[in-house]
Order: structure tokens, then C-alpha cells, then sequence
């Protein structure tokens, strides 16, 4: 898959004339179109920058050849489309690419010190040079934006003259033309000079551009751009505050990732055929009604699904409707979602019972599971098959992905779309459940209610501070057991790459927290080679487990940040969210964690110096 105007021009099948020249500039990998390089993002091929180009566009390049359907019903139907697409492919036979478009337009050249739009320098066609000095151009190191994901040019002429004048018709009016240069002194922000011919302002250095009100204070606001959508895309002002950022931070694009394990009734694939005739059959409770609609909908040929296994469906897809909801809310329907895969987990779905087709197969380990019993632990399940699908759903600026809101979310066209772009993931799993008879207990004593209470705080704080209205921001899901399992899945992981021979980045969590669920499930989360190779499911034979629990909370009981790690104190001011957690112990690479590496702490799982009891798997060390 490749991302810049990268097509190569597609012939007829006879061998016709193309109709278009874009150039294909780099690559990227095909998962990373929907973790790092998705639509809104920023992708710096090269010399050159460029922005990955929305989904609706005259002629926009996911076409059914090179990003085929796939299908996930049950999270098609929570995120609204009927199916998903893979990005195009990336090899080297690929005809298709991602769009996109250059930006920011503001460019440098090193050798004059001009400060323009990138046109402005007369490049050759196909070339980022300076027309005058042939040296390449430099793009523009910042950029702006507003929490509603809009991204726009540095205003660099209104900092120079300092002008609180908002009409662009205004810039260069002056009669000079902007320069830019480096001191050389330091390699701060003090040391990059910008200045303008006309002499009627003095040079001026960037420092103080990143102050949360420097662009407030000349005056300007959001106009609403949206380079990824083009020039065809309506600007509309929204007024909210600019913030200066560098190109690369990782605050200019977050993606709003979504995604749902295949289980059946709809792992099999059958369904697959009906993807876009859901939405209709769900409103016929009758067989018989059914039945004349798939007539209908297949005229000259015989539905590809069985009526009885469409009636199976149907009813499988209303026991995930949120009860006691009229209009649920997608948070709801989320969480019902993660509530069918819990039980799934649990009861399982034995390979011998299914065909070669079958995408989830969940079968309990064949050793004595009573070896678990001190560790607190039940139910090892052994996930020999499983497939993901990751979507993307919107993405944002400035504000983390995973606490937002629908209204701070960008979409990624400006019409609405009946499919998303996704990725699929094959592999394996081990799903493992605490013991409820001494979970609870051990939720009600007060010194972890306290522990997680603190977190919980700072977390909230952190949630209301990003809210347009704090009374409605999201709450936080902290609590003990949530924070128990969440900190278990990252020793596991860190033990399993240690022991099993798989990356850490390679494997997964996915957590299943709430009042009547506490379970979790550690997967193999890439398509590569460490994907599916049965080392992880290995794992779960409850001996095997015993051990790595044992291992793993061993482990944990000291970091090499001790005592600093075990003592530190939520601080949301500083935007940390943890207790006793640091990058030398407990956190993972961020591809690996569902919640971005916060509401951890390890002193839940070990206990601390002066109270070791707060540890639910404090027995162990005593033992």
C-alpha cells in the first residue's frame, strides 16, 4: 500500500492509454493505513510532506480490486455501515495507492531562506526544488489546530507583523515576502527566525508560538480547514482556539480505532453474502416474512444462506440489542458487543465440532485446572483460532482518541460512508478468568478502594479537562477489578515474550471488566510471522500457567525504579494516570494496550512494603 499520490496509471485490458499520472512516492505497511498513516494523518515521505486524502473523493483509489470487502456484522452494525474495506495492498504489482496531498503548502528553501507556498517556488513538475536554487525545499515545521480536528497552515505572516487582522485576502499585502532562518545557536525554538522584507517589523524568533493562547492572543480562531478533503470540501468557520503544533507529534492525528472478535453464528462466513440486506431483515420478526424478502432480494437465483441459519442469525443479533434501551447509545452497544464475546470465551466452540472454515475455535485445556485454584484463577480457555477485525472509525487533534467524544471526533469523509476502513487479524489466545469468591472479597478492602479511587480521580479529572461541558464528560472506568485485570494482562504479556519467544509488541490484551465479567484475553495482534504458530496457546495448559502467573507476579514485585515506581502519586496535573507503574515494569508498547497505558498499577497484583495484603495475588509471595 502506498500513500502519496502514488498511482501508477491503469491501462485497459487491451493495453489503452491511462488516465491518469500520479506519482507513487514510498510505502508504507498495510496495517499502518489504519493505526498511523489513516486518513487526516501526516506522512513525511522523503524530503516532502504530504496528508492521506479523505474517503469520498471524484475519484478516490479503494476500489474492490486492491481493497477487497471484508465482513464482522456484529461490529458493522455498532459502527453503522454494512461492511469494511483492507487498504490497498502495497506490493510491488499494486496499480492502487492511498491519496494524498500535499501539506503544509508552506515551504522553505535553505539556500535563499524563502518563505512561501510550496507553487510559489516554481518547482520542476514532479519535483520539490527551489526553482531559483535547486536545493529541496523544507515543509513547514508547524502547523495548527483545534480540538475538533481541524488542521490548517502556521499563520507565519500575522506572527511576524503581528496582526490581529483574520482576513487571509490581507497576507502579503505589506509588499515584502516572509524569510525564514536558523541561528544556528541552539537548536531551540528561540533559534528559528522568521522576518519579512517590507522592514516595517523586526526579525522575530518561533519561541512562545506553542503557548496555548499565543494564537489566541492575535486574534485568531479556527476557520475549519480540512486539507485531506481538498479544495471541494466546505471550510466553515468554528471559532474554537488554534494550537501550534510540530508536524510529527503524535497530537496531530489520533485514530478512533474500533474492533470485535468473530464468534459465532457469524464466524463461519455464511452471513457474509447478506451484508448489505441486515439492516432490512431485522425488520421482519416472521419466518415466513423472511422468507419473501430473500425472494425477493435474489431474483434468478437461490439465497446462498439456508433460511434456518438466517432465522439464527436474526435472533443472534437482537440478544446483543442493550436491553431496557429504546435508542441505545453507542457506548452501549459497544459494551453489549463485549459482553457476547465473554460469553462466547467461556462456553467455547470446539474445532471438532465445526468445519475447516470456522474463524473462532475455543476449546478447554486438557490438564487439571485445580492447580490454579491458589493463584485465584479460573477457567484457562485455549483459543487455538480467533479473528479481529480493527476498524477505524474518525480520528482526532490534540485530544487522546480513547476518552472523546462523537462531537470531537473528525470523520473521514464529508458525506457519510456505508463502510470503513479495517484490518483483519488472524492468530491465537489465552483467555483466563479471576476466581469471583475471591475477587470480591477483595474489592471491598479499603486500602485498594483507596488506591483505585486515586487513580479513578485523576482519570476523571483528565476526561473533564478534555470535555467541550465537564458535567458530560465520560466517566472513568476505573475500578479495583478493572485495574486488577488490566495490570495482570500487561505481566502476562511481558512474561510470555520473555518465555514464549513472542515480541511484546506482537501480543495483545483485551479486557473484560464490568460487574459481571472479569476475564481477559491475551492475543497475537499481527498478521506477520509471530502470528499464529501455537506457542501462545501452548501457554494455557494450566500447568504452563501456574508457572507464568507465579513468574510473572515474582517479577513484578520489584521494578528497578523502586522505590520511586511503588511510591508515586497519581497526578493529573502531569497527565499521569497510574500508581505504580513505569516503562521499566509494567507498561507495553502502545500497539499492545487498550487504554494507552494508563489506569495501571502494580501494587494491586503484589501489594506494597507497608501493606501487602492491597495485592490480590499476595499469598503467592508469601508462599
Amino acid at each position: 500500500m502506498t500513500p502519496p499520490p502514488a498511482r501508477h496509471r491503469r491501462t485497459a485490458a487491451g493495453g489503452g492509454t491511462p488516465a491518469h499520472n500520479l506519482l507513487r512516492r514510498g510505502s508504507v505497511r498495510r496495517a499502518q493505513a489504519i493505526t498511523t498513516y489513516g486518513v487526516g494523518s501526516l506522512i513525511a515521505v522523503d524530503q516532502e510532506s504530504f496528508i492521506v486524502s479523505g474517503l469520498d473523493e471524484a475519484d478516490q483509489s479503494w476500489d474492490d480490486d486492491e481493497s477487497p470487502k471484508i465482513h464482522e456484522r456484529r461490529l458493522a452494525r455498532v459502527l453503522g455501515v454494512d461492511y469494511f474495506r483492507l487498504p490497498p495492498a502495497s506490493d510491488d504489482t499494486s496499480r492502487d495507492g492511498l491519496r494524498v496531498r500535499r501539506f503544509p503548502l508552506m515551504h522553505s528553501c535553505p539556500e535563499c531562506t524563502e518563505l512561501q507556498r510550496h507553487g510559489d517556488f516554481n518547482p520542476p513538475a514532479g519535483r520539490s526544488v527551489c526553482g531559483l536554487c535547486e536545493v529541496d525545499l523544507v515543509p513547514s515545521r508547524f502547523v495548527v489546530a483545534c480540538e475538533s480536528g481541524h488542521l490548517g497552515e502556521f499563520p507565519y505572516w500575522q506572527w511576524v507583523h503581528r496582526s490581529t487582522d483574520r482576513d487571509a485576502t490581507s497576507i502579503g499585502q505589506c509588499g515584502g515576502t516572509l524569510q525564514l532562518r536558523s541561528s544556528g545557536r541552539t537548536s531551540s525554538l528561540r533559534s528559528i527566525l522568521v522576518s519579512c522584507t517590507c522592514g516595517q517589523t523586526p526579525e522575530v524568533s518561533m519561541e512562545g508560538s506553542f503557548r496555548r493562547n499565543a494564537l489566541k492572543d492575535l486574534g485568531l480562531k479556527c476557520r475549519g480547514p480540512r486539507p485531506w478533503l481538498g479544495t471541494s470540501a466546505t471550510a466553515k468557520e468554528c471559532g474554537l482556539p488554534l494550537r501550534t503544533l510540530q508536524r510529527g507529534s503524535s497530537s496531530v492525528w489520533q485514530p478512533v480505532l474500533k474492533s470485535a472478535l468473530s464468534i459465532p453464528p457469524w464466524s463461519s462466513g455464511r452471513a457474509d453474502p447478506l451484508a448489505e440486506h441486515w439492516d432490512a431483515l431485522r425488520q421482519y420478526d416472521r419466518r415466513e416474512h423472511v422468507e419473501i424478502y430473500l425472494k425477493g432480494a435474489f431474483k434468478g437465483g437461490a439465497c446462498p444462506v439456508p433460511l434456518d441459519e438466517v432465522m439464527t442469525l436474526l435472533a443472534a443479533e437482537r440478544e446483543e440489542d442493550p436491553e431496557g434501551e429504546a435508542a441505545p447509545t453507542f457506548d452501549h452497544r459497544y459494551r453489549a458487543l463485549r459482553n457476547k464475546e465473554y460469553e462466547r470465551l467461556r462456553a467455547g466452540n470446539d474445532e471438532s465440532e465445526h468445519s475447516r472454515d470456522e474463524q473462532f475455535v475455543c476449546e478447554t485445556p486438557l490438564g487439571d485446572q485445580s492447580v490454579l485454584d491458589p493463584l485465584g484463577v479460573t477457567g484457562p480457555m485455549l483459543v487455538k483460532k480467533l479473528r479481529e477485525v480493527r476498524a477505524l472509525k474518525a480520528f482526532t487533534r490534540l485530544i487522546d482518541a480513547e476518552s472523546t467524544t462523537d462531537s470531537k471526533e473528525m470523520p473521514l469523509s464529508e458525506h457519510p460512508l456505508r463502510w470503513l476502513p479495517a484490518m483483519e487479524v488472524r492468530g491465537e489466545g489465552v483467555f483466563l478468568r479471576l476466581d469471583e469468591d475471591r475477587l470480591g472479597p477483595w474489592e471491598k478492602i479499603v486500602a485498594v478502594a483507596a488506591r483505585v479511587e486515586r487513580i479513578r480521580t485523576a482519570h476523571q479529572r483528565v476526561l473533564e479537562q478534555r470535555a467541550d461541558d465537564p458535567s458530560r464528560a465520560l466517566p472513568s472506568p476505573a475500578t479495583p477489578r478493572m485495574v486488577l485485570l488490566h495490570t495482570l494482562a500487561h505481566v502476562l504479556i511481558n512474561e510470555w515474550s520473555l518465555e514464549a519467544g513472542y515480541p511484546a509488541a506482537s501480543l495483545r490484551e483485551r479486557l473484560y471488566a464490568a460487574d459481571d465479567m472479569a476475564g481477559v484475553l491475551v492475543y497475537t495482534a499481527t498478521s506477520d510471522s509471530a502470528g499464529s504458530l501455537g506457542g501462545l496457546v501452548a501457554q494455557g495448559e494450566p500447568e504452563l500457567l501456574d508457572r507464568t502467573v507465579r513468574s510473572a507476579i515474582h517479577r513484578a514485585e520489584w521494578c528497578s525504579s523502586d522505590p520511586l515506581c511503588m511510591e508515586t502519586e497519581a497526578a493529573p496535573s502531569a497527565g499521569r494516570t497510574n500508581l505504580a507503574a513505569c516503562h521499566a515494569c509494567v507498561m507495553l508498547p502502545e500497539t499492545s494496550c487498550e487504554h494507552n497505558n494508563v489506569l495501571l498499577d502494580r501494587a494491586l497484583l503484589v501489594g506494597t512494603p507497608d501493606d501487602p495484603h492491597v495485592g490480590f495475588f499476595a499469598n503467592i509471595l508469601e508462599s
